[in-house]
């Protein structure tokens, strides 16, 4: 079904528009990422302006499909926003990529590009620290993204590292994504464009919907900010990191200096 744009055509016509389906903004989506997106330097507030969401249709002509749009390539908003749904985003997913890796997030889509070797390093040292006391407390799951997890309702969040509870995980039955509905720990290595979304509406979003702690892995800075639900500022952990969830007999006692020190190259700008 047609719909008329309140705007005109340089030569005073209108222009008419129809919505376009979920896969082929996917399809327009991939196009931009393969021929721009990848690109070494930032892209520009004005790259970052799209169509959303429209294929533009002139009356008696073939269908011209502007550019695809993401919602908002993490680290600098869209102007023109389009509330998303998980069922839009899910569309998006493709289950043979890993990148770009999509979250929704009150209603807006969060696109995040490959990441540097240096954030990989770090989420797998973290992983496996993690994983290894985790199976040792029998508390839960550590896993890592991707991921398909819903918190809340139209929602879809996939942090770096993350611990399912034992509370959720089904006896008789493959774990499934639908069946996280809460985490012991959500962890984030920071990367530039993501900064914003990292340190604020995320960890808005995990400490409100289940996540008893929230890591904020700040390469840079060489240090591990750590938050919680009862605390207004992060304890920002320089040297060591104790951490004990509930239904563990022992603490988790993670060495930050080391774990930076061991690897010199845990840097974001690698």
């Amino acid at each position: 079904m047609l719909e008329k744009l309140l705007r005109r055509d340089g030569d005073g016509g209108s222009t008419w528009c129809r919505r376009a389906s979920p896969t082929e903004e996917k399809v327009r989506f991939d196009a931009v990422l393969t021929s721009g997106w990848r690109k070494p330097q930032a892209p520009t507030r004005d790259e970052l302006v799209m169509e959303p969401r429209w294929a533009t249709v002139h009356s008696g002509d073939a269908e011209l499909f502007s550019a695809a749009e993401a919602e908002h390539i993490m680290g600098m908003p869209a102007i023109a926003k389009h509330h998303w749904t998980a069922a839009d985003v899910r569309e998006l997913m493709d289950d043979a990529r890993h990148w770009p890796r999509y979250e929704l997030l009150d209603g807006e889509l969060l696109v995040t590009n490959a990441p540097t070797a240096a954030h990989q390093i770090a989420v797998s040292d973290v992983l496996l620290k993690v994983a290894a006391y985790c199976k040792h407390e029998g508390i839960g799951e550590a896993l890592m993204s991707p991921a398909d997890i819903m918190l809340a309702p139209e929602s879809i969040m996939q942090p770096d590292v993350f611990v399912v509870p034992n509370s959720v995980i089904p006896v008789d039955e493959p774990l499934r994504w639908p069946h996280v509905t809460s985490l012991l720990l959500a962890v984030e290595v920071l990367s530039p464009s993501t900064m914003r979304e990292d340190r604020i509406r995320k960890r808005d979003f995990f400490l409100a919907n289940g996540v008893g702690e929230y890591w904020i892995v700040d390469l840079d800075a060489r240090v591990i900010e750590r938050w919680t639900a009862d605390r207004n500022r992060p304890d920002i952990r320089r040297d060591g990191l104790v951490w004990r969830p509930a239904g563990a007999r022992t603490p988790l006692v993670l060495d930050v200096a080391a774990f930076f020190a061991e690897n010199k190259g845990l840097r974001r700008t690698i």
